[in-house]
């Protein structure tokens, strides 16, 4: 026996698939037929000539033998030799046929993982039984197609182009898959398929499943890409089943292609606008904005400033009071006012504060007092000609504001 070195599953499948299945009983009677007739020799024989349907063979010394002409494609010419094997006498002439000699030359050259064509003739609880030629051979019944099939049954009397599983010579044993074929041509048909795409294509795809760490998209000619969590939306997306639903239609990129198509990365983020795209005009340092929290870290909290244009607001600027975790303070989903601190377009980070310039909390009196003291000296800047006097200036700001 010639195993598969790379399947010890598979192996373990046909051994359970021929459990119960009599390879011996199958080819008995063929056996029985062969011995009565001069065995598997294979015998050289030279073309003497065409006598109407026969054709005449020599053998060797005095021994000459007859084979029908409708074994040959062609009328074979005077003079040829070819192989044969006998299948009975009469008369003086042995009877012969060369099909038979070519069943058992095919036979012989039988190697694992050849492909040879098989005919279905039967089935039983482990499979499918098949004949190579006038040998008998085995199909577990998940080798017969990609998926599992209640009823194998439709198969019997089709002739398949199956691969050799294995051999064993003498226990007359194959076993056979038409799996493998298919799998084949399905890998090469995907392998054309994903030829045709490259990074940066755009496609419509259909969601066909979804998973915690992302949704897999049909994007047709049996090709399937993966959309991960990470690249669905520019908002922050937690679980996929919250923004996508089995079958789906979405419009995807293609982000990447890994072994020949059987990896496909996809995104849907990429399609939409980029926040971060002219944001020097939407946002500037100390700007205040209220933002949504999206995620608590023990050292700080991130705000969505934007629809998917988050900040981190930093532990340290959580409080005027030192704050240990941000989960001491915020949760998530909470509403927040924050003071834009900086703003790097290059890392693509925001930093954010709850505190003013001045270290105030914003939205608290002190912090009312610092927008007074603002005010008060841009005032007293416009108003120091007139000589007036700074004191009055930020008490009648502080009448002002109280009103």
């Amino acid at each position: 026996m010639t195993p598969n070195p790379n399947d010890d599953a598979l192996d373990r499948e046909i051994d359970a698939a021929l459990q119960d299945v009599d390879l011996q009983g199958m080819t008995a009677h063929a056996e029985e037929e062969t011995r009565t007739a001069g065995g598997d020799r294979l015998y050289d024989g030279v073309i003497e000539g065409i006598n109407g349907d026969d054709v005449i063979v020599d053998l060797g010394p005095r021994m000459q033998g007859v084979v029908s002409l409708r074994e040959f494609d062609e009328p074979p010419e005077v003079g040829s030799k070819h192989k044969f094997t006998l299948r009975g006498r009469e008369d003086d002439l042995w009877l012969l046929s060369m099909r038979d000699a070519l069943a058992i030359a095919q036979w012989e050259e039988l190697t694992v993982d050849s492909l040879v064509r098989a005919r279905v003739s039967g089935q039983n609880q482990g499979g499918l039984e098949l004949k190579i030629g006038k040998h008998d051979a085995f199909m577990p019944a998940s080798q017969v197609s990609l998926s599992r099939e209640d009823d194998i049954s439709s198969y019997i009397g089709q002739t398949l182009t199956c691969q050799v599983l294995e051999i064993d010579r003498n226990r007359k044993r194959v076993v056979l898959s038409r799996r493998r074929i298919l799998e084949r041509e399905r890998m090469e048909a995907l392998s054309d398929s994903a030829g045709r795409l490259h990074p940066g294509v755009q496609l419509t795809g259909k969601v066909t499943r979804i998973e915690s760490f992302g949704a897999f998209v049909d994007v047709g000619g049996g090709l399937e890409g993966l959309v991960h969590v990470s690249n669905i939306s520019r908002k922050r997306v937690d679980d996929p089943n919250d923004v996508l639903t089995k079958g789906q239609e979405v419009q995807v990129q293609v982000l990447e292609i890994k072994e020949g198509g059987k990896r496909i990365g996809l995104g849907m983020k990429q399609l939409e606008p980029d926040p971060w795209d002219s944001i020097n005009e939407r946002l500037s340092v100390d700007r205040q904005i209220t933002g949504s929290v999206t995620r608590l870290a023990d050292f700080g909290a991130f705000v969505e400033v934007e629809p998917g244009l988050e900040g981190l607001l930093h532990v340290s600027q959580l409080g005027r009071e030192r704050v240990r975790r941000a989960s001491d303070v915020l949760k998530v989903g909470e509403e927040v006012t924050v003071r834009i601190q900086a703003i790097d377009e290059s890392a693509r980070r925001i930093s954010l504060s709850r505190l003013d310039p001045r270290g105030a909390l914003l939205g608290s009196d002190e912090a009312v007092e610092s927008d007074v003291i603002d005010e008060v000296l841009d005032r007293s800047r416009d108003q120091a000609a007139l000589g007036t006097n700074l004191g009055s200036l930020f008490k009648k700001a502080l009448d002002d504001k109280k009103q």
